[in-house]
């Protein structure tokens, strides 16, 4: 794996990376104080120490992008938090969202490609962005399968976490 990983973080390096919804969940919650992170009820699968791993592996690229889809994502799960912490964790995200472009792509697109069939449309939109050249950060196991078997960059975060 570490071959694997070293090949695509030097193909890819001064390239922009996409961060799938729980990821991209857990670095707006820990930007807004990393001890949060394990005790939000849709971040808890991840720990202090994941984000550390994730602000590491993120120095290797110039930005991160993402979707209109993944945003919404992220924002309906960051809305579960209990008050006070909702508005800072929504002024956390607001700020993020000033300096992490975003692509689009329409849904009736992402909806002719397989992906949308099995996997949504969250998805198959990350599927027809990853076509453009940016690598994939996800922690779901059956998307980062799919994708490395259509010739994709992926790299599975749970990878991550064994490498350190």
């Amino acid at each position: 794996m570490t071959d694997v990983l070293t090949a695509l973080l030097s193909r890819f390096r001064g390239r922009d990376v996409l961060i799938d919804t729980n990821i991209l969940l857990m670095y707006v919650v820990g930007t807004l104080d990393p001890k949060l992170i394990p005790t939000f009820k849709r971040t808890k699968i991840f720990t202090v120490d994941d984000y550390t791993i994730l602000l590491r592996f993120l120095q290797y690229f110039p930005s991160i992008v993402t979707t209109p889809n993944i945003l919404t994502e992220v924002s309906n799960l960051a809305g579960q938090m209990a008050e006070p912490r909702r508005t800072a964790v929504f002024q956390t995200f607001a700020q993020a969202l000033k300096v992490i472009p975003e692509r689009y792509v329409h849904s009736i697109t992402a909806a002719e490609n397989t992906t949308f069939v099995r996997f949504g449309l969250t998805d198959a939109v990350i599927a027809r962005v990853a076509r453009g050249e940016v690598l994939v950060l996800t922690d779901d196991f059956k998307l980062s399968h799919h994708l490395e078997r259509s010739g994709l960059a992926v790299v599975n975060f749970n990878h991550l976490r064994m490498l350190v």
